[in-house]
């Protein structure tokens, strides 16, 4: 009963912030300069103003802000998302499209920064002080500062370009017909360097957070006392070291996870590909603010559902910490 009423705690707490994020989003988006009806009515190669009017009329922007506010809220409860003036079709129907190649893409470089990550702050501290160690933070230090485009431009110039080894862009290879384990094989090529280049800066940040959390954890009495005890390095870096370290980890993680999906925008954008993240930039260049809204909404949700699962982690690795 007790662990029911404080799911049901969370969830209250996680729908009002979503509320507060979608009005708040509303609102942002339609104070910014620019009208969506003149846009389309460009597009249309039309700008007279009984046209502009008709179109206004027909979305509903020539309602009152409020009104229109309280639509979108009731609509977004009942998983309407809108419609795209630019894409003509219900703004849920796009996201759904996209929203696999965006989640394979940042679950694909979330793995990969962890474990990369992880493995090299462990490796880092067990070595400390040694040339192996400092080949591993000089490497961390380098990744960390390097700017996201320019990995990536630089990955296609070395490996597209130059070697011939990966393709430069997209989501596989257009009109080749592949299909079982041949498109599997080619949507993996096509991944290797918006993965690598989207998670190369949390590989530096987790490799540098696991070697100073570790070597921080094995300076405290309860390891002392486990090297007193006569037991093996290993056994005590793996149960008494690692374990207690991996808290901050989870943490991070847990944040990175949410905030890949809304900031894979520039990688999908740098590879051409297909996923929500790209569908955002292209709303905003558009002033399509129906799909904008959508993929913010669906962004923050993610965000939420992750931080309540890294919660829920927590208690995992600590038993001593407890969900409130």
């Amino acid at each position: 009963m007790k662990i029911i009423t404080r799911i049901a705690g969370r969830l209250v707490k996680a729908a009002i912030v979503l509320l507060a994020i979608l009005v708040l989003n509303f609102l942002l988006i339609h104070s910014a300069p620019g009208d969506p009806a003149t846009v389309m009515a460009g597009e249309a190669g039309a700008t007279d103003e009984l046209f502009l009017e008709q179109l206004r009329i027909k979305f509903g922007l020539d309602q009152p802000l409020y009104v229109q506010l309280w639509k979108y809220v009731s609509d977004v409860a009942r998983l309407d998302l809108g419609f795209s003036y630019r894409q003509q079709m219900p703004v849920l129907d796009l996201i759904l499209d996209r929203l696999p190649a965006t989640l394979l893409l940042t679950g694909s470089a979330f793995l990969v920064s962890l474990v990369l990550g992880v493995l090299a702050g462990v490796l880092a501290a067990s070595r400390v002080g040694r040339w192996s160690d400092t080949l591993i933070s000089t490497v961390a230090l380098i990744f960390y500062a390097t700017p996201l485009f320019w990995a990536a431009l630089m990955g296609v110039l070395l490996f597209s370009v130059t070697l011939g080894w990966l393709p430069p862009f997209g989501f596989e290879t257009v009109g080749a017909g592949y299909t079982g384990m041949a498109r599997a094989m080619d949507i993996a090529r096509h991944l290797v360097l918006p993965a690598v280049s989207l998670g190369l800066f949390f590989t530096a940040v987790y490799s540098r957070m696991t070697r100073a959390s570790m070597l921080e954890v094995s300076q405290m009495d309860f390891v002392k006392t486990a090297r007193a005890k006569g037991l093996s390095p290993r056994l005590i870096q793996r149960r008494h070291v690692l374990r207690n370290a991996l808290l901050p980890i989870v943490t991070l993680a847990g944040l990175q996870a949410g905030q890949l999906v809304g900031g894979a925008v520039l990688t999908e954008t740098v590879f051409a590909w297909p996923g929500i993240g790209r569908l955002m930039f292209e709303a905003l260049a558009q002033r399509d603010y129906n799909v904008l809204l959508g993929v913010f909404f669906v962004s923050a949700a993610m965000v939420i559902v992750f931080n309540m699962i890294t919660d829920l982690i927590y208690g995992i690795v600590d038993p001593r910490i407890r969900v409130q």
